[in-house]
């Protein structure tokens, strides 16, 4: 049965190599026939966290605010692409995650983690597993960090070396399982 899995983007610099892994993140999830909609937070152009989502009296959130909010209820999972700044998780992918709490209860999250250079943005991603538990979509215990993402993916996500498409199936296989089991879950009520 197929499942709803955003990809949510970290970063909106203008040169960002992260799409690579998005559009890696997207065409892997439809060829499993998921639904696998891009959250750009350069497309959205989302305020900085001034009111989460839930704190705006009902229909008057900002219009992205209320698009996000529909598919995030409908969705099983979530993909997080995130790079490495400073070693830390991007400010533009905490104030996208930051706006919504209770629509990531109950679904996990899997962590497609990157950078330019050999360590494949795991630093960052590290601390991400604690932000994303305390939202309520814990991460799968794999990551699928990239190192030198400009090397292993070209501009459309194209895998350049053969062991970025198994450790992506991997990843994927890990995601799908625990996003099956907690729809499944999810269908039989929850403690709250």
């Amino acid at each position: 049965m197929p499942l709803t899995i955003p990809v949510i983007l970290g970063s909106v610099r203008s040169e960002r190599l992260g799409l690579r892994a998005a559009r890696l993140m997207v065409a892997a999830l439809e060829a499993r026939g998921h639904e696998a909609p891009l959250v750009d937070p350069a497309a959205l152009q989302l305020p900085l966290l001034d009111r989460m989502y839930k704190e705006y009296p009902k229909g008057e959130a900002p219009e992205p605010l209320e698009r996000l909010a529909a598919l995030y209820r409908r969705s099983d999972a979530f993909v997080v692409v995130s790079a490495e700044y400073n070693h830390s998780v991007p400010p533009a992918l905490s104030n996208t995650l930051d706006h919504f709490l209770e629509e990531y209860f109950w679904r996990p999250s899997g962590i497609c983690c990157y950078s330019a250079g050999p360590y494949g943005g795991v630093r960052a991603a590290m601390q991400l597993r604690a932000m994303l538990a305390e939202l309520g979509t814990p991460s799968i215990p794999s990551l699928l960090p990239i190192p030198r993402v400009q090397k292993a993916l070209d501009e459309a996500g194209e895998p350049a070396e053969e062991w970025l498409t198994k450790a992506t199936r991997k990843f994927l296989d890990e995601l799908t399982w625990y996003a099956e089991a907690l729809r499944a879950k999810r269908a039989d009520g929850t403690p709250y």
